[in-house]
């Protein structure tokens, strides 16, 4: 059963976030990382991409909580589907987002877009799981979207999430805030080491180096 959904879009200390969570008892926590190691996976989430009903239990299988695509571009869907749980909205300035974005997930997405990834030896279902995901955001671009254009989208995003939830359902949660509200939120002890810090985009870069490379993916979580 599904307690905590991550509503933040990627690279807003998503890996951060799940490890915090996992240390507060939220385990295991999904994140784009779980999908990349377990291509297994790509069935469960293409089939909430579908028209008819989704079998939410089937999809996060598994998992208390969830961060990153594509556990949180369904962030309303898994809402509805699982009212007893607590909505967090990991964020970051949008501006510093767009300039992460642009080095990650950006030339990654248009790479799956353009058919790379198929080239490469990517099962290119991931490319048919993270077109629409893409597509939701910037209307089916071929190109890396200007820092305006990204501004917007991340500020939108933001927004929407905030007016659809309950001040009482949901935390808005940048990694400086550390320990404190997220743990008030969730009702969890405080944990007595430092709120975890880590760098998912090091993570993308070696995957998706492993990817081109042929080489078996490997979780950054271990």
């Amino acid at each position: 059963m599904v307690e905590v959904i991550g509503a933040g879009l990627p690279r807003t200390g998503t890996s951060s976030m799940k490890a915090a969570l996992e240390q507060l008892g939220f385990a295991p926590t999904y994140h784009m990382f779980e999908l990349m190691t377990h291509p297994d996976h790509l069935d469960r989430w293409l089939s909430a991409l579908g028209s008819g009903p989704v079998d939410w239990d089937r999809v996060t299988q598994g998992y208390r909580a969830g961060v990153d695509w594509p556990f949180s571009y369904f962030w309303r869907e898994l809402a509805d589907a699982y009212p007893q749980a607590k909505v967090v909205l990991s964020d970051r300035d949008a501006h510093k987002w767009h300039a992460s974005m642009a080095n990650t997930i950006y030339r990654t997405v248009i790479s799956l877009r353009d058919g790379g990834a198929a080239a490469e030896g990517r099962d290119e279902r991931f490319g048919e799981l993270m077109r629409p995901l893409w597509d939701s955001l910037f209307d089916q671009a071929h190109r890396i979207p200007k820092e305006a254009e990204s501004v917007e989208v991340f500020e939108r995003h933001r927004a929407a999430v905030i007016e659809a939830l309950p001040a009482e359902r949901l935390l808005v949660h940048r990694p400086a805030d550390g320990w404190e509200p997220l743990c008030d939120f969730l009702g969890a002890a405080v944990p007595d080491t430092p709120y975890p810090h880590l760098n998912d985009g090091e993570a993308m870069q070696q995957i998706m180096a492993d990817i081109r490379a042929g080489r078996q993916v490997t979780s950054p979580f271990g």
